[in-house]
């Protein structure tokens, strides 16, 4: 299979909650994430979410800190217990962007050690 990711994903000890945008349900579906870059998101859900719906979503980070966010699902790949999804960011910000980038940066000096 081709790599299409545009950047490198990292594995980090994060969590997502998502709310669809287009529904009237303001249900809170929790994740566990697989995988982040500056691009997109990989993470698995107990739940089925719709491709290429819009859902905000509230990262949380290495740092504790919450990152608002709207993610777009692009992939699905049904599991045994689960379902795993692949989504990209919708207007992440730039400073955003950057603290994943930092994390990415602190993951590979601590490789060198």
């Amino acid at each position: 299979m081709q790599e299409k990711r545009r950047n490198k994903r990292l594995e980090l000890d994060a969590h997502l909650i998502m709310k669809r945008l287009d529904s009237g349900k303001n249900e809170r579906i929790p994740v566990d994430v697989l995988d982040l870059s500056k691009s997109g998101i990989g993470f698995s859900c107990n739940q089925m979410l719709e491709m290429g719906a819009i859902y905000e979503a509230e990262l949380r980070i290495w740092t504790k800190e919450v990152i608002l966010c709207f993610v777009n699902i692009t992939r699905m790949d049904q599991r045994e217990n689960t379902i795993v999804y692949g989504a990209t960011f919708v207007g992440l910000t730039d400073n955003d962007a950057c603290k994943i980038q930092i994390y990415d940066m602190f993951q590979e000096a601590g490789k060198k050690s």
